[in-house]
């Protein structure tokens, strides 16, 4: 599906209509993507932002519904951007590139800082100034930025109060700053119950990341890693699944953002009983599962494919992945769309390959897949 671009001039007839954060972003001038997905943010158009000195495009794509922002940034080889301060925590997720992080607190304080690469995901702690650079000299670094500023100007609609703000919040560190972007650890639930979460502000490569455990709820065969970030409110999880297969359809609610660390495939998007929506993906595709709206993912190519889910904050829209009523929010094989079974093993024909789904998948609820070392 083709994605829809506006710039600045182009949305003035939307004036009126416009949320506040719409109407910060058009007072940017940079792009804005709007459809059901991007398909390369590597690729991505992208338009000068004089003031942060570097290219970027914003992506409001159907499902983030005013919730979430997702924001591409372009750091040119070699050069260093200016800081950015802002009240709310913000997670990255590094596309392309190699490069430092440095944050501080109050201006002349203590400094921090870290190396990011291809695939990392990081935080940038709420109201902590934060200093990005490239430090590669041929390539530019592309980043994937998510927050939840477009839910937040809804209530506060001011924009020099995520920005200008010389409010720092000390709990946004706490006492561990030393070791702020250490190692990720592991944590379960009460009496070790619930799936465990990886708890870290840095995670260096999700494309080679394997603390993974099995996801059984979703089918397939397939692991998945759950992530917290520890003062943040945002929490995420990455899903892998094997080649030649695909995940159950379910739905949640809205500002869920997606994006492609590994893989070649498809998801299918579709409010209940309306026309389907196709989105072909591979490394670096973004989407956005709309607001109820099931979704679900095939892996037509030859090695397991991963996709990594920021998820809307659970203190203002309580979301998870996990499923509170089956019955209406998964869709199992037995009872799926024929068509969808269909539509799979005609791409995989196309390209030579058969499904590995076993037919008994299809005819027993209780199938027991078998989960091998991802």
């Amino acid at each position: 599906m083709a994605v829809e671009t506006k710039t600045t001039e182009q949305q003035g007839s939307d004036r009126g209509r416009r949320s506040p954060y719409e109407e910060w972003v058009a007072s940017t001038g940079v792009p804005v993507h709007r459809g059901y997905y991007v398909e390369d943010v590597r690729t991505l158009e992208l338009g000068e932002w004089p003031e942060r000195e570097c290219k970027a495009a914003f992506l409001m794509l159907a499902g983030q519904e005013g919730i979430s922002e997702a924001r591409v940034t372009e750091i040119a080889p070699g050069k260093t951007l200016p800081p950015v301060r802002l009240a709310l925590d913000e997670i990255v997720y590094v596309a392309q590139g190699r490069g430092l992080a440095t944050l501080w607190g109050k201006d002349g304080g203590q400094k921090i800082s870290f190396e990011w690469q291809d695939h990392s995901v990081f935080v940038i702690p709420r109201t902590y100034a934060c200093q990005l650079a490239s430090t590669q000299g041929t390539t530019p670094a592309r980043l994937l930025h998510y927050n939840y500023l477009p839910v937040s100007m809804s209530l506060m609609p001011t924009a020099d109060f995520f920005f200008s703000n010389g409010y720092v919040d000390p709990s946004a560190l706490g006492s561990d700053s030393g070791s702020l972007y250490s190692e990720a650890k592991v944590s379960t639930g009460p009496n070790g119950e619930g799936h465990p979460f990886w708890s870290g502000n840095f995670f260096p490569d999700m494309r080679a990341w394997d603390r993974l455990v099995e996801y059984k709820a979703r089918g397939a065969g397939g692991h998945a890693v759950f992530i917290e970030f520890p003062r943040a409110p945002i929490t995420a999880h990455m899903s892998v699944f094997p080649a030649h297969s695909y995940k159950k359809a379910h739905r949640h609610g809205p500002g869920v953002i997606i994006i492609i660390p590994a893989g070649e495939g498809y998801s299918i998007m579709w409010e209940e009983g309306q026309e389907k929506v196709v989105i072909p993906w591979h490394e670096g595709s973004v989407f956005v599962p709309p607001n109820r709206w099931f979704h679900q993912h095939f892996n037509v190519g030859g090695d397991a494919a991963r996709y990594f889910a920021f998820h809307s904050p659970r203190s203002i829209f309580p979301y998870s992945e996990k499923i509170e009523d089956l019955a209406r929010d998964q869709i199992e094989y037995t009872n799926e769309d024929p068509s969808i079974r269909q539509r799979f093993e005609g791409e995989m024909a196309k390209r030579g390959l058969k499904s590995v789904m076993p037919d008994e998948a299809y005819k027993r609820a209780d199938y027991q897949w078998t989960y091998g070392e991802e």
